[in-house]
Protein backbone atom coordinates (compact mmCIF):
# COMPACT_ATOMS: atom_id res chain seq x y z
CA UNK A 1 0.00 0.00 0.00
CA UNK A 2 1.33 3.50 -1.23
CA UNK A 3 0.28 6.47 1.51
CA UNK A 4 0.94 10.35 1.11
CA UNK A 5 -0.50 12.96 3.22
CA UNK A 6 -1.51 16.12 1.72
CA UNK A 7 -2.90 19.62 3.60
CA UNK A 8 -6.55 20.52 2.57
CA UNK A 9 -5.92 22.71 0.40
CA UNK A 10 -6.78 23.49 -3.39
CA UNK A 11 -3.10 23.64 -4.24
CA UNK A 12 -3.24 19.87 -3.10
CA UNK A 13 -5.46 18.76 -5.47
CA UNK A 14 -2.60 18.58 -8.67
CA UNK A 15 -0.39 16.71 -6.47
CA UNK A 16 -3.09 13.94 -5.29
CA UNK A 17 -4.08 13.40 -9.12
CA UNK A 18 -0.55 12.64 -9.95
CA UNK A 19 -0.50 10.34 -6.73
CA UNK A 20 -3.32 8.69 -7.96
CA UNK A 21 -1.96 8.89 -11.51
CA UNK A 22 0.90 6.89 -10.51
CA UNK A 23 -0.76 4.24 -9.20
CA UNK A 24 -3.29 3.45 -11.66
CA UNK A 25 -0.39 3.46 -13.86
CA UNK A 26 1.29 1.10 -11.56
CA UNK A 27 -1.93 -1.08 -11.37
CA UNK A 28 -2.29 -1.37 -15.46
CA UNK A 29 -4.94 0.56 -15.94
CA UNK A 30 -5.76 2.18 -19.67
CA UNK A 31 -5.34 5.99 -20.40
CA UNK A 32 -9.30 6.22 -19.85
CA UNK A 33 -9.85 3.91 -16.79
CA UNK A 34 -6.99 6.40 -14.82
CA UNK A 35 -8.27 9.49 -16.51
CA UNK A 36 -11.43 8.52 -14.50
CA UNK A 37 -10.32 7.48 -11.29
CA UNK A 38 -8.35 10.80 -11.46
CA UNK A 39 -11.50 12.59 -12.14
CA UNK A 40 -13.06 10.88 -9.66
CA UNK A 41 -11.17 11.63 -6.47
CA UNK A 42 -10.23 14.97 -7.73
CA UNK A 43 -14.27 16.03 -7.85
CA UNK A 44 -14.49 14.51 -4.05
CA UNK A 45 -11.18 16.02 -2.99
CA UNK A 46 -12.36 19.24 -4.11
CA UNK A 47 -15.53 19.18 -2.28
CA UNK A 48 -13.91 17.60 1.32
CA UNK A 49 -11.21 21.02 0.89
CA UNK A 50 -14.17 23.15 0.02
CA UNK A 51 -17.35 22.17 2.43
CA UNK A 52 -15.75 20.01 4.86
CA UNK A 53 -12.75 22.27 5.59
CA UNK A 54 -13.45 25.75 4.01
CA UNK A 55 -16.87 26.20 4.45
CA UNK A 56 -16.95 24.84 8.16
CA UNK A 57 -13.80 26.87 8.84
CA UNK A 58 -11.66 24.23 9.70
CA UNK A 59 -8.16 22.85 8.32
CA UNK A 60 -6.86 19.69 8.19
CA UNK A 61 -5.19 17.08 6.04
CA UNK A 62 -5.92 14.53 3.03
CA UNK A 63 -4.35 11.43 3.64
CA UNK A 64 -4.78 9.32 0.50
CA UNK A 65 -3.65 5.40 0.01
CA UNK A 66 -3.99 3.29 -2.80
CA UNK A 67 -3.52 -0.72 -2.96
CA UNK A 68 -4.34 -3.11 -5.40
CA UNK A 69 -6.88 -6.10 -3.49
CA UNK A 70 -8.63 -8.37 -4.80
CA UNK A 71 -7.99 -7.65 -8.45
CA UNK A 72 -9.08 -4.01 -7.67
CA UNK A 73 -7.26 -0.44 -7.47
CA UNK A 74 -8.60 0.48 -3.98
CA UNK A 75 -7.83 4.48 -3.43
CA UNK A 76 -8.75 5.94 -0.09
CA UNK A 77 -9.33 9.33 0.94
CA UNK A 78 -9.57 10.06 4.65
CA UNK A 79 -10.22 13.41 6.33
CA UNK A 80 -11.20 15.18 9.35
CA UNK A 81 -13.35 17.47 7.93
CA UNK A 82 -17.03 18.22 8.33
CA UNK A 83 -19.30 15.39 6.92
CA UNK A 84 -19.41 15.21 3.01
CA UNK A 85 -21.15 12.18 1.65
CA UNK A 86 -21.61 12.11 -2.13
CA UNK A 87 -24.54 9.83 -1.76
CA UNK A 88 -26.14 12.37 0.00
CA UNK A 89 -26.52 15.15 -2.54
CA UNK A 90 -28.97 14.72 -5.44
CA UNK A 91 -27.45 14.26 -9.05
CA UNK A 92 -28.56 15.71 -12.07
CA UNK A 93 -31.19 14.21 -14.20
CA UNK A 94 -30.81 13.20 -17.41
CA UNK A 95 -32.68 16.67 -18.89
CA UNK A 96 -30.92 18.92 -16.71
CA UNK A 97 -27.79 17.67 -18.44
CA UNK A 98 -29.29 18.35 -22.20
CA UNK A 99 -30.03 22.01 -21.54
CA UNK A 100 -28.24 24.99 -22.21
CA UNK A 101 -25.45 25.21 -19.49
CA UNK A 102 -27.04 28.94 -18.05
CA UNK A 103 -30.38 26.94 -17.59
CA UNK A 104 -28.85 24.25 -15.46
CA UNK A 105 -28.83 23.94 -11.66
CA UNK A 106 -25.54 24.87 -10.23
CA UNK A 107 -23.85 21.82 -8.64
CA UNK A 108 -23.70 17.91 -8.93
CA UNK A 109 -22.26 17.10 -11.94
CA UNK A 110 -18.72 16.95 -10.41
CA UNK A 111 -20.43 13.93 -8.06
CA UNK A 112 -22.02 12.16 -10.94
CA UNK A 113 -18.83 12.68 -12.65
CA UNK A 114 -17.31 10.46 -10.06
CA UNK A 115 -20.00 7.78 -9.82
CA UNK A 116 -19.63 7.19 -13.17
CA UNK A 117 -15.80 6.82 -13.10
CA UNK A 118 -15.08 4.00 -10.76
CA UNK A 119 -16.49 0.52 -10.27
CA UNK A 120 -17.87 1.54 -6.41
CA UNK A 121 -17.53 5.04 -4.57
CA UNK A 122 -18.29 4.18 -0.77
CA UNK A 123 -18.26 6.72 2.13
CA UNK A 124 -18.21 6.33 5.67
CA UNK A 125 -17.76 8.45 8.91
CA UNK A 126 -16.72 8.08 12.46
CA UNK A 127 -14.89 9.14 15.54
CA UNK A 128 -11.95 8.45 13.13
CA UNK A 129 -12.66 10.96 10.68
CA UNK A 130 -14.43 10.49 7.14
CA UNK A 131 -12.99 8.03 4.39
CA UNK A 132 -14.12 8.30 0.63
CA UNK A 133 -12.99 4.87 -0.71
CA UNK A 134 -12.71 4.11 -4.90
CA UNK A 135 -12.68 1.06 -6.57
CA UNK A 136 -11.98 0.11 -10.00
CA UNK A 137 -12.04 -3.35 -11.48
CA UNK A 138 -8.80 -4.09 -12.95
CA UNK A 139 -10.91 -6.40 -15.40
CA UNK A 140 -13.44 -4.18 -16.67
CA UNK A 141 -12.08 -1.38 -18.26
CA UNK A 142 -13.08 -2.54 -21.43
CA UNK A 143 -16.70 -2.56 -19.36
CA UNK A 144 -16.69 0.88 -17.94
CA UNK A 145 -14.91 2.68 -21.08
CA UNK A 146 -18.17 1.47 -23.35
CA UNK A 147 -20.76 3.05 -20.57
Amino acid sequence: MAEQVFPGTLDSLAPIRDFVAQAAAAAGLDRTASYNLCLAVDEIATNIVTHGYQAAGLQGDLRVQTAVESGRLVVRVEDHGRAYDPHQHDLPEKEDLSAPLHERDLGGLGILLAFQGVDELRYTAGASGNVHSFAVNLGSQQKRAAR
